[in-house]
């Protein structure tokens, strides 16, 4: 008799269950909804991203092509070298002249389908996009490394150590210095030395590569304490401490550029940027609880200031890889910079390409995973947006 009241109270607690939309546990394993939820916000951001890598690096491949015009001017060059090449040929030159008109012709034939121009471009565009996105960045056109190859992607690896050296030393240098510096002054508004950095922030208007010309004018064409460009002496020194000693005297110049060009207006940025912070509500509380200051700084200020810090930093890490392109041509720098300069005068598409690849890259990463990291740094950032109730 016990039995059968258990059972029915149990049927009536399932269909009171039911009619108010819910129901018993079920067993066996199921995602949680926090799990489900990042899961499906890093596959839409990844499928974004990709999208916009996409889209970015065939602009850059139809740009770098001229829309297709390229091909024309590439076609009028090879005709021009293999009517030379014919005519300059003692052995041909007495042949008549629809024969030599048939051998240019086929030279140029040749020269073409080697370069593939004997395709539309539409077609060759598609396969430059594939290329691309699969790091297959083929052989350059004209350029070539130190070691003679023409592979893009060893002419790109060979440039990439003078870039990062420089960028490093003047980026890093620049956002360390600039960040301390800015909270150091956020504390003293108002100040002669605020006011000063305040005045001189307009100065990062002129770009570096013209703070580079006038210390080439005075440090190395005046003074004569410099050297005026490159990356080491030549002949280059045979010792270790005598290659690093001249690697650092080359580098003064263009760090000091980099640095003095930016400097003041980065320092005025982050400034600006604590001070904002160091006014709300909760920083005033802090003051009147009779924290220090070093203790202010680190909690109520620095903290949520956090995720917009390290976006900053992440960025410049990304600079990192860029080169500047005008002033490493004026210190003729050997790094990317120059390399894409001197890639885009010679219409050399697979290293225009590839640098841009690179970057892109670089810059999707960094992206996707500051997203991440700004969940873990603020707890007011919800990867994937907040369950429903």
């Amino acid at each position: 008799m016990m039995g059968l009241v258990q059972e029915r109270e149990r049927s009536m607690a399932t269909e009171v269950l039911t009619s108010k939309g819910l129901s018993q546990p079920k067993t066996g394993f199921k995602i949680p909804d926090t799990l489900t939820r990042v899961i499906r916000y890093v596959l839409y951001r990844g499928v974004a991203l990709l999208a916009t890598v996409v889209i970015g690096v065939y602009l850059t491949v139809l740009i770098a092509n001229m829309g297709g015009y390229l091909d024309t001017i590439r076609i009028a060059q090879i005709q021009e070298i293999a009517g030379a090449a014919v005519l300059n040929d003692p052995t041909l030159r007495a042949l008549p002249p629809t024969e030599l008109r048939q051998r240019i012709d086929e030279q140029v034939a040749l020269e073409k389908q080697r370069l593939n121009l004997d395709q539309p471009f539409y077609i060759r565009s598609i396969n430059y996009l594939t290329d691309a996105l699969t790091l297959n960045l083929g052989r350059a056109e004209l350029m070539t490394s130190d070691s003679g190859s023409r592979q893009v992607r060893l002419i790109l690896v060979e440039r990439m150590p003078a870039t990062l050296l420089l960028s490093a030393t003047s980026n890093l240098f620049l956002f360390f210095a600039a960040l301390f510096v800015a909270l150091f002054l956020s504390r003293r508004y108002g100040t002669f030395l605020d006011r000063l950095v305040i005045a001189l922030a307009p100065t990062s208007a002129v770009p570096a590569w013209f703070y580079g010309i006038f210390l080439i004018l005075f440090f190395a064409s005046i003074a004569h304490v410099l050297p005026f460009g490159g990356m080491v002496d030549a002949p280059v020194p045979e010792t270790t401490a005598g290659y690093i000693g001249s690697l650092l005297k080359h580098m003064i110049l263009p760090v000091s550029a980099l640095i003095i060009h930016s400097i003041f207006i980065s320092i005025y940025n982050w400034r600006t940027f604590f001070l904002i912070y160091s006014s709300e509500d909760y920083v005033e509380m802090a003051k009147a609880k009779g924290l220090s200051a070093r203790t202010i700084e680190r909690r109520y200020i620095l903290r949520p200031t956090l995720p917009t810090i390290v976006t900053q930093f992440a960025f410049t890490l990304i600079y990192l890889w860029q080169g500047a392109i005008i002033l490493e041509t004026v210190f003729a720098w050997p790094g990317l910079g120059r390399l894409l300069y001197q890639a885009i005068s010679s219409f050399d598409v697979p290293v225009i390409v590839g640098n841009v690849v690179l970057i892109a890259y670089l810059l999707v990463a960094s992206v996707f995973l500051l997203d991440i990291v700004y969940a873990l740094l603020d707890p007011r950032v919800k990867v994937g947006g907040e369950a429903r109730a």
